[in-house]
């Protein structure tokens, strides 16, 4: 036998539909993913190609993330006066002032697509150093990534 919701519960049904659930974690609300979720980050593939010139190097890396959403908003690193945030569009290098992260997704920096600059070097990095990066985000806070220096022509599909 099936009761119909009357009054005050069936406001606060409707309410809750409206509402998105309002916090609460019902079937087909899912409990996570939302854009008030906080961020689980987990940077992987961090690498810096050594640069061919003692002012400039790159930086790329995998950004996953498994909660909410957030952005990278700046990167610094000891080895360089800046670091700036660029994508590729069309062939052409843009600068950016941020990425988003997208929840339950990721954020990818590989050559040919969104990258780091390094610029103003303190020293020219050379294969088997490590470079400490610090990125930035909006509500993860500061991630401290050891970047380690591969190869001018390394691929990292072949390792090589």
């Amino acid at each position: 036998m099936r009761r119909r919701l009357g009054g005050p519960a069936a406001m606060l049904a409707a309410g809750m539909v409206l509402a998105g659930c309002g916090g609460l974690v019902l079937a087909g609300c899912g409990g996570s993913g939302g854009s008030s979720a906080k961020p689980e980050l987990r940077v992987t593939g961090a690498y810096m190609p050594q640069p061919v010139t003692a002012d400039m190097a790159a930086g790329f890396f995998t950004v996953t993330n498994s909660g909410g959403a957030d952005t990278l908003t700046s990167v610094t690193s000891g080895l360089a006066g800046d670091v700036t945030l660029h994508s590729t569009k069309g062939g052409a290098m843009e600068e950016e002032k941020s990425f988003a992260v997208p929840a339950h997704g990721e954020l990818d920096f590989t050559s040919g697509g969104n990258h780091l600059m390094f610029e103003k070097l303190t020293r020219k990095p050379k294969q088997g150093d490590k470079v400490s990066v610090q990125l930035h985000f909006t509500k993860s806070g500061t991630v401290t990534v050891e970047m380690p220096v591969k190869p001018a022509t390394y691929n990292p599909k072949t390792g090589h």
